[in-house]
């Protein structure tokens, strides 16, 4: 894998930084098969696909984002982490510590009304960490490097072939997932693009640190909703396609659109069958690998979208210029 160029990005204060792709990479991570085939079928065209990160677009050693925390490994992981960052901390306090803000900063956003928190790790690292931070000393890089080790990701099968081929067809893209302010930099570290170089409308694009709520909630799938009915798309004629019956199918069936259950790795696959809303829910594809998307998503799909596709340009470089 090539070392790819930094990635400027606006940090929570305002200013500016770059990131560099982690010089220590993981063993490439390979899907767990599931046992599921595909199927399914579209009854109507698509005009626009949204996408979930982890567990969908990239492989996710812990199974997704949110269960990190449960990891047996975490401590282990923390200590390596303190060593390389040249901090005096006990690991098993900081890991008290961290799992009691998160659920602090939950429970006062529940409190405010937010059914399903999310938290900004930046703010939440800053509490842990507190003062006395050596000279020099990034959280962001700090958060970077502790979430490389207790969740790595490598992308799909097919990933870049699939965004490549959806692009160059003129296919609106977007993403709504439960992520963090790194979230976005995998796409440049591991497939060498910025997300609008990609495809990626930023107008299309919800990550739940930025909103401060997160999957199962339906309020991003509404601001999605709201979005794509701005720029003449039907929630009807939109595929979201995710690994997570609770957390992306139900949610997204619920606002209007198509959806592809992503079965592709056993390690993310969530079924949620002991959830009865759940248990009765079909989506419309059941796909194994992200490239057959393209078979399912046909010519007459792209023969007769809107006006979006002629501006998608135009908002990648407000993306990458954002980003």
């Amino acid at each position: 894998m090539p070392f790819f160029a930094p990635n400027p990005f606006a940090c929570s204060n305002g200013a500016t930084m770059t990131f560099e792709r982690p010089k220590s990479v993981h063993t490439p991570l390979f899907p767990i098969p599931t046992g599921r085939s595909p199927s399914g079928h579209l009854k109507t065209p698509v005009h626009c696909v949204l996408f979930d990160v982890y567990g969908t677009l990239f492989i996710s050693g812990s199974g997704d984002i949110a269960t990190v925390g449960q990891s047996t490994h975490l401590a282990e992981a923390l200590v390596a982490v303190l060593r390389r960052h040249n901090l005096d901390r006990d690991a098993g306090q900081v890991v008290e510590r961290l799992f009691a803000a998160i659920e602090t900063d939950h429970r006062h956003k529940k409190a405010a009304g937010t059914d399903f928190p999310e938290v900004d790790m930046v703010r939440i690292w800053r509490q842990v960490l507190g003062s006395g931070l050596p000279i020099g000393f990034s959280v962001e890089e700090f958060a970077i490097d502790y979430e490389r080790m207790a969740n790595p990701v490598y992308p799909m099968p097919h990933l870049m072939e699939t965004i490549n081929a959806l692009r160059d067809r003129g296919m609106a893209m977007g993403i709504i997932s439960n992520a963090q302010f790194f979230t976005p930099l995998l796409f440049e570290w591991f497939l060498g693009k910025p997300m609008g170089d990609l495809g990626f409308d930023p107008d299309l694009v919800f990550f739940s640190y930025r909103h401060g709520v997160a999957k199962p909630s339906l309020s991003l799938f509404l601001k999605a909703k709201t979005s794509l009915e701005a720029c003449g798309i039907a929630p009807s004629a939109v595929l979201y396609i995710g690994n997570d019956m609770r957390n992306d199918i139900l949610p997204a069936s619920k606002t209007g659109f198509k959806t592809a259950l992503f079965a592709g790795d056993a390690r993310s696959l969530r079924m949620r069958t002991e959830i009865a809303s759940c248990a009765t829910l079909q989506p419309d594809l059941v796909i194994t690998d992200l490239a057959q998307l393209l078979i399912y998503i046909t010519a007459d799909d792209y023969d007769n979208k809107s006006e979006h596709s002629n501006t998608a340009v135009k908002r990648s470089d407000k993306f990458n210029a954002i980003h």
